[in-house]
């Protein structure tokens, strides 16, 4: 089911004062409700904007006298809330919070204004992707879900209309009311309930058999990748019963574009046994990640894998993370083609500064830019232990990561952390330590690593 937002119902509408009209499209003085963006079969989703700062938003409504939201099970409104409130990740819709009054729930989220990911295939010519694009799709999928299953959570109900689309073509994994909590496990550790739609649900869930979350998850996976590259499901058929010895048997026809590696990699995925499937953490492994990786693609995945698994909260508290805590948390690539393992020898730059922390993230970028790097996304955390900006460079012939720490030592003065975290030749011979220090003197006080500020 789409996630977005909310707009007033008749009801509403007749128990509003008639004096003001624009009261009927506010959601409790914080929201401008506007148009209904989906329909599912417990909520309607609405796009709204904040009256405070006009950011765009989707809000779920729920409305606890429907009869349908009478018949939907006790704990599915209360396991998405748990579930999207302990999950913030790059490509998982973000739940911003929660309103209630007596009659309806509010659960207001990411917007996604380009929508799903079967309208956009359906707004596509040919009606499928190519592999680059499917490849960039699948990646920032197997990112979400990665994180999901290092925190106990499996989705379980992965299908395209649950994959949202950003302004920017980001892509946001939606809709946790079928997830699996930590919690609701067997104590072997599997799964029981059978839920999810059939055309995507791995076959063991179907049989109500226990089951493994994270593995009836890559099984969706691989009918997505499918999606993507053919157009069609593999396996789409009215007749249940005759779908299931379908999926038992294999009987699916690749179209004559998939490439061998794509068909491998999909045949892994679809493996109607359990036991020898492929998992979505052996995924990083596979050749198909790792085939036409362009100096292009290359970037546009560092962006992602670089961008912090978590959001600043109403709190304003969150630990420091450098590059490598991000890669961990969110990559679904294996970078040993990026990285030499065998030279992780790190080089750290200290300085102090009395500038605001805006300025000198932003000197640092701009230097980086000057110098020839290409720096990627990142996000500022603000907390009690201090604050961190990341920010990843790359400059041929190495791929440098390049961690930024601050942490404020009697304010207003700040202790900087410049950290080379990996490259694939000496760090010495990549990185223009020299040149950065000079293009960042105007936000420096005092160097700490001696008077050239030179990596120790």
């Amino acid at each position: 089911m789409p996630t977005e937002a909310v707009a007033t119902t008749t009801a509403a509408k007749a128990a509003a004062p008639k004096s003001n009209k624009k009261s009927n499209n506010q959601l409790l003085g914080k929201y401008e409700l506007t148009k209904v963006l989906g329909r599912g079969t417990f909520a309607k989703v609405y796009h709204a904007v904040s009256l405070s700062d006009g950011t765009h938003v989707a809000i779920k409504v729920i409305d606890k006298s429907s009869p349908t939201i009478t018949a939907m099970p006790a704990d599915l409104l209360l396991r998405e809330i748990l579930a999207m409130r302990r999950l913030s990740h790059p490509h998982i819709l973000r739940l911003h919070e929660v309103l209630a009054t007596c009659s309806r729930v509010y659960l207001v989220m990411d917007y996604a204004p380009r929508g799903d990911l079967s309208q956009y295939l359906n707004s596509i010519k040919s009606g499928h992707l190519g592999e680059p694009a499917a490849r960039r799709f699948f990646l920032q999928l197997i990112s979400a879900l990665r994180y999901c299953h290092k925190r106990g959570v499996s989705h379980r109900d992965i299908k395209p209309q649950n994959l949202l689309l950003t302004q920017d073509g980001t892509l946001k994994l939606s809709d946790f009311g079928l997830s699996a909590l930590p919690e609701q496990l067997r104590p072997d550790g599997r799964l029981k309930t059978a839920c999810g739609t059939p055309a995507f649900a791995a076959p063991e869930v179907m049989r109500r058999r226990a089951y493994d979350g994270p593995k009836a998850d890559a099984w969706s996976c691989g009918v997505i990748l499918f999606n993507l590259l053919a157009g069609f499901l593999p396996f789409d058929d009215q007749n249940l019963p005759l779908m299931y010895k379908k999926i038992q048997k294999r009987e699916y026809d690749f179209p004559s574009w998939f490439s061998p590696t794509a068909r491998r990699l999909i045949s892994k995925l679809l493996d109607p046994n359990p036991d020898t499937r492929l998992s979505i953490e052996s995924l990083t492994n596979h050749p198909w990640f790792k085939r036409s990786l362009s100096l292009d693609s290359q970037l546009n995945l560092l962006n992602s894998l670089t961008t912090p698994s978590r959001h600043l909260t109403s709190s304003n508290s969150m630990p420091a993370v450098n590059a490598f805590d991000l890669i961990s948390l969110s990559s679904g690539l294996d970078l040993s083609g990026l990285f030499d393992e065998g030279k992780k020898r790190k080089e750290v730059v200290r300085f102090t500064s009395v500038e605001p922390v805006q300025a000198i993230l932003q000197q640092i970028d701009e230097a980086g830019d000057k110098l020839g790097y290409v720096v990627g996304k990142r996000k500022l955390a603000t907390g009690k232990d201090g604050e961190a900006g990341v920010l990843a460079l790359q400059y041929l012939p190495g791929l440098v990561m390049l961690s930024v720490d601050l942490s404020e030592v009697v304010a207003p003065l700040l202790l900087v952390e410049l950290r080379v975290e990996a490259g694939d030749v000496v760090e010495e011979e990549v990185f223009k330590w020299e040149e950065l220090r000079v293009e960042i003197e105007d936000v420096v006080k005092d160097w700490h690593n001696g008077e050239d500020g030179s990596g120790s």
